[in-house]
């Protein structure tokens, strides 16, 4: 099998979406991770039923597919980066957050995505984490049966330094919340965690609703593109290969948009190089440097 590459809206954020959908498409990409912002397909803009039909439409005549991602910076909050989460203190916040997840889904419904990604969130100082892992639990259970209920995937992505840091806590929340798929960032692995990332694809295959395998320097969560970090490319897409996952593989670059032109092509020529050095270990490593 030959892996599906899609790149994240993100790292596209000077391009208008429409724009950014053509050059994924003609690069070859599979599909697109579309990360619903103030940018591409805010959520809370006029007519989001409409659009997100018209956009529909779009990927459908591009032959592109989708995940849905929910990390917009500040697309809740103006002033505070990433608020509100499902561990805030206030329970009007944590509502806040809920429905707007809910709202995703309902996005991914309609474009017939393959999963909506979402995170915990960072608890606030002086926050008990056991009442944060409570709200945690309460909040993605919410969730994932309004998603059941209308036949989309969720796939919940440990981060480092949120309360579900790694593969470890990601399981421990699995097993509280029934029908939980792992939305796996490769490069977090050499950030959090005792997987190593090829290792943590080959533990968690059969789990696995989205994926991500950008570059990261080890030990600093910083994401960057193939080849400028410590992440063994091939070793991760041969593993994705032998456990067959079928879903899109996504690169998620989101400080490089100023670049995206030039990194949108190099980065999936890298993608392929190194599939194709897994499959045969002579074939040259190619990076975007």
């Amino acid at each position: 099998m030959n892996l599906r590459y899609a790149y994240n809206t993100n790292g596209m954020t000077s391009h208008r979406l429409d724009d950014a959908l053509a050059l994924l498409a003609d690069t070859g990409y599979d599909g697109v991770a579309l990360t619903l912002d103030v940018a591409h397909h805010d959520p809370y803009a006029p007519d989001l039923a409409g659009r997100t039909a018209r956009l529909a439409r779009r990927l459908a005549g591009l032959g592109l597919d989708s995940v849905v991602e929910t990390g917009a910076r500040f697309l809740l909050d103006a002033r505070r980066k990433h608020h509100p989460t499902l561990v805030s203190p206030d329970g009007t916040d944590r509502a806040r957050r809920r429905d707007f997840l809910r709202t995703c889904v309902d996005v991914a419904a309609d474009l017939g995505s393959e999963a909506v990604a979402f995170w915990a969130g960072v608890p606030e100082p002086g926050t008990d984490r056991r009442r944060c892992w409570g709200w945690l639990v309460d909040g993605v259970r919410e969730v994932v049966e309004y998603a059941t209920g209308r036949g989309v995937r969720c796939a919940f992505e440990p981060e480092p330094g949120m309360l579900v840091d790694d593969c470890d806590d990601w399981a421990r929340l699995a097993a509280q919340v029934p029908g939980l798929t792992l939305a796996l960032d490769t490069g977090h692995c050499l950030v959090s965690g005792r997987y190593p990332p090829a290792a943590a694809v080959r533990a968690f295959g059969p789990v696995l609703g989205a994926c991500a395998v950008e570059d990261m320097p080890r030990g600093r969560h910083e994401h960057r593109a193939p080849g400028e970090g410590d992440m063994d490319l091939p070793a991760v897409l041969g593993a994705l290969v032998e456990t067959g996952y079928p879903g899109l593989v996504s690169l998620e670059l989101s400080r490089d948009s100023h670049r995206a032109d030039t990194l949108v092509p190099a980065a999936l020529a890298a993608l392929r190089a190194a599939e194709h050095r897994h499959r045969d270990p002579a074939h040259l490593e190619v990076s975007v440097t």
